[in-house]
């Protein structure tokens, strides 16, 4: 009579071992392990096409720039910092980022004030709003290359209809693509139209999104005039959409690379160079891959540098809701 007891005591005794607290499935992590999955589940493919479509050829390109490699050789042998060396040591390097910094200070402050202006304009119009919206945006939406095609027509030094305007009211004309004094600013003013449409639709929400309560707040204060509006209210509350507009365009000002293709190739003697017409022209014009890639990876440290300056000031001159 006593064995039967002593077996179920040994029982008990095993199953007491194996229930273990840290291994026992409990509740809370069968809900944090369901939402760790649906996390990966969610996040999975982004990390994925992040990894393979950004930094892998991030790492390819800078083993690349560490390498003589020519495109199209099936060899290559190391050379370390030889083409960053060289890089920095090269005119035609520092001509083309001086002209893209130029550029870029034309096109960003040049867009944000315009689209500014140009949405508070449509915003304050009482018809036509969608109309004005669509035509302002259509630069942005149509390919560079095309629009590039037709700026050359209406820049062209004889029967362009730019220079027919001017000569009709008696100001001299020019050919402003080929003068080195002119070619990159009417690049940097191509780059203004292009992006103006984008940055006025952006502050379009921006002002929608405005209390009216802040602008009767002001006029009561004695705020009435249109500038002490802008000044007092409207800046401030679009601090948040300004930095988001100023850090899109500086990106796209300093990718640059359609209209200097299409309408200068660079020229007159290097005077609308920029950088990534100058990394096209090392890698698939002169063969100069591992150069190329050199340039490649210093361009994308200027980016990174730029945004991350751009976030940190900016952070601390906007206002948040």
């Amino acid at each position: 009579m006593n064995a039967p007891v002593a077996l179920s005591d040994a029982s008990d005794k095993r199953s007491e071992a194996i229930d273990v607290p840290f291994l026992a499935v409990t509740p809370a992590r069968r809900r944090a392990l369901a939402e760790a999955l649906a996390a990966l589940t969610l996040a999975g493919p982004a990390a994925f096409f992040l990894l393979v479509l950004f930094f892998l050829p991030v790492t390819a390109v800078f083993v690349i720039a560490l390498t003589d490699w020519r495109f199209g050789a099936g060899a290559l042998s190391f050379v370390g910092l030889a083409n960053f060396r060289e890089v920095f040591a090269d005119a035609t390097f520092k001509t083309s980022l001086v002209n893209t910094i130029v550029y870029a200070l034309i096109v960003v402050p040049g867009t944000v004030i315009l689209g500014l202006l140009v949405a508070h304009v449509i915003e304050s119009g009482r018809s036509c709003r969608s109309f004005y919206r669509a035509i302002h945006f259509l630069p942005f939406m149509a390919t560079l290359t095309a629009m590039a095609i037709a700026w050359e027509a209406l820049l062209h030094p004889t029967i362009g209809l730019i220079n027919q305007a001017l000569a009709g009211i008696g100001l001299p004309t020019a050919n402003w693509l080929r003068d080195e004094n002119t070619a990159l600013p009417i690049l940097a003013v191509i780059g203004i139209w292009q992006n103006l449409g984008y940055a006025m639709v952006l502050f379009l929400a921006g002002l929608k999104s405005i209390p009216q309560e802040l602008y009767n707040a002001a006029d009561v204060d004695g705020a009435d005039l249109w500038m002490d509006r802008l000044r007092t209210v409207t800046l401030p509350m679009l601090g948040p959409v300004t930095m988001f507009v100023v850090i899109v365009v500086a990106l796209r000002a300093f990718q640059a690379f359609d209209s200097v293709k299409v309408l200068t190739q660079g020229g007159p003697g290097h005077a609308s160079e920029v950088l990534l017409y100058t990394l096209y022209r090392e890698s698939f014009e002169y063969l100069h891959t591992g150069y190329g890639a050199a340039i490649a990876v210093v361009f994308l440290a200027i980016v990174v540098a730029l945004t991350l300056v751009q976030v940190r000031f900016m952070d601390t001159k906007v206002h948040y809701q």
